[in-house]
């Protein structure tokens, strides 16, 4: 027996065995995808599971591979290699069973100018099967007030929460989000992320792109970072900021003796300006503190800063460079 696993208790005379519970198979499955343009490949084998009530954000430099991967998962180009489903299904193969608890958001739509807000919702929630009224639509995304005004006449943030409402329209179990808040306020912005975690909370899955680490950090459970095609670090926020150092800076007087450099230490800037690198934060700190107040040193300035998930984002988008 695995140590972890603890024996199963028997059932009380004449009790029912209890049923151990169902596994939730993913809403999103990716297997060693790839993707080429002749020569090229855009996408290198990267996989990833995503199941119900939870987000997952792809993200990385403009070039790494995140829009050609999702144009397979929406069902819009075929894989060039590995496999891909939705719900169970092949989205390209099997799109009518797909695209109907689908809900896509491009990074542009391309919608007809010449149409009123109502106009657009109303001529694609004649293609759903089970479309949320148009009146609803409209106030999910601040919108009702514009609902006569022609597309072409929307600023870029209204018309790209035009296209959020557009992917929610049809009550997605799954939802992909490139760049969803691109061209947006701060304000609207915290209004799409609300929108999309009402989702979640009922049960929908999410890929997202995003630039806006912020974002990343708000809204997803897990993130995958990708480099060249492929998925170069992959986990929680905090796993992924874990892969880097914590940094601890101080400046010393003039004079000042410098401090010894414990064993756990990367000396960026030996001093006066002190810079350190160190995966062991707490202890590396206490014992600086110990040795300053033993020998009367001011360490003026002192800061000590955990890795972030941008300095993770950094790391990877430099290697590229």
């Amino acid at each position: 027996m695995h140590p972890s696993v603890a024996p199963a208790l028997p059932s009380p005379a004449g009790s029912p065995t209890p049923t151990p519970p169902v596994p939730v198979p993913p809403a999103v499955e990716v297997v060693d995808l790839h993707r080429r343009y002749g020569d090229f490949a855009a996408v290198r084998g990267i996989s990833f599971e995503v199941r119900p009530g939870e987000v997952l954000a792809l993200l990385g430099v403009n070039g790494a591979g995140k829009t050609s991967a999702l144009e397979v998962l929406e069902g819009l180009a075929p894989a060039s290699g590995g496999s891909v489903r939705v719900l169970g299904h092949d989205p390209r193969r099997e799109r009518a069973a797909v695209r109907r608890h689908l809900g896509v958001l491009l990074q542009s739509s391309g919608l007809p100018g010449d149409l009123t807000v109502t106009e657009t919702l109303q001529a694609w929630a004649g293609t759903l099967s089970a479309p949320r009224p148009v009146a609803e639509a409209l106030d999910q995304v601040q919108l009702t007030g514009r609902a006569g005004v022609r597309v072409r006449s929307l600023s870029g943030g209204e018309r790209r929460r035009l296209d959020l409402a557009l992917a929610l329209l049809g009550r997605p179990r799954v939802l992909v989000l490139d760049e969803p808040t691109t061209g947006l306020d701060p304000e609207s912005r915290r209004t799409v992320w609300r929108l999309v975690r009402d989702l979640v909370d009922d049960g929908a899955a999410v890929v997202l792109t995003t630039h806006h680490l912020e974002e990343a950090e708000e809204l997803a459970d897990r993130i995958a970072v990708m480099r060249a095609g492929q998925v170069v670090l992959a986990g929680t926020r905090e796993e992924i900021a874990e892969t880097q150092p914590a940094t601890i800076r101080f400046t010393l007087d003039a004079g000042a003796p410098q401090p010894p450099v414990p064993a756990a230490v990367e000396v960026v800037t030996p001093g006066p300006r002190v810079e350190w690198h160190t995966r062991a934060l707490q202890p590396v700190l206490a014992e600086l503190l110990a040795w300053a107040a033993a020998n009367g040193v001011v360490l003026r300035g002192l800061q000590a800063r955990a890795a972030s998930l941008e300095q993770a984002f950094l790391a990877v988008a430099n290697a590229a460079c």
